[in-house]
């Protein structure tokens, strides 16, 4: 269990993740996360920042594909360069062909090219990284089937959200307070969206370097910064 307490830039930050009825397409994020509000108890101050999972926003955008749906058939491409994907602890990544077809439809299928051909270059002076570098944040946020993961999402692709700036905003101008849309893992992370725009994302990823909200079947895609 993560501690509610961190230190970050000689600050206490204290991070309370709040459970929410399971997210899927076409659900009203803002009446989730009040729901999860109340049932927690919890009341949002001006100075909070309310951050919300990448998975939960794109899932009730529709953002992601079972398994078995029809609509996601891997092209040949898309088999043959996830075999080059390195695993990694983080998951799956891009390392089955549905999550490299995504890449190839939501980044382009030159721009993956590309990507891949300067990761092959930076492989052969020893950099890594180059790969997701180029290929944005669209390829990163990219999320595969993991038998961990609350269903159906155990079995279906997640793609990043569309907007999570305005979305953002959305969320903050609802609740009175600052909101960050997130992706994290028990790895690290990133910022996909805040509101302000001058909210600082380099210090909320370290706020948030151990993953508040945790992994796999928490149902927490929500929480909430607060100076401890």
């Amino acid at each position: 269990m993560n501690q509610k307490i961190i230190f970050a830039r000689g600050v206490a930050w204290d991070r309370k993740p709040v459970k929410t009825r399971l997210i899927l397409k076409g659900d009203n994020l803002i009446e989730a996360i009040e729901e999860g509000l109340e049932k927690a108890d919890a009341t949002l101050l001006p100075d909070d920042i309310l951050f919300v999972s990448e998975k939960a926003v794109g899932a009730s955008q529709g953002r992601y594909y079972l398994l078995d749906d029809d609509s996601l058939k891997p092209r040949r491409l898309a088999v043959l360069l996830s075999r080059f994907v390195t695993k990694t602890p983080r998951g799956i990544g891009l390392g089955m062909p549905e999550t490299m077809e995504c890449a190839l439809t939501e980044c382009g299928t030159p721009r993956i090219l590309f990507a891949a051909f300067v990761s092959v270059l930076g492989k052969l002076f020893g950099r890594k990284g180059d790969f997701y570098r180029i290929a944005g944040t669209k390829a990163r946020s990219i999320d595969g089937p993991t038998s961990g993961t609350i269903p159906p999402f155990n079995r279906a692709v997640s793609l990043a959200p569309e907007n999570p700036d305005g979305v953002s905003r959305t969320i903050a101008e609802h609740f009175d307070c600052s909101v960050a849309v997130v992706d994290l893992n028990d790895l690290g992370g990133n910022i996909l969206g805040v509101f302000p725009p001058e909210l600082d994302k380099n210090l909320l990823i370290e706020i948030l370097s151990d993953n508040p909200l945790g992994q796999g079947t928490a149902s927490t895609p929500v929480g909430i910064i607060r100076k401890a």
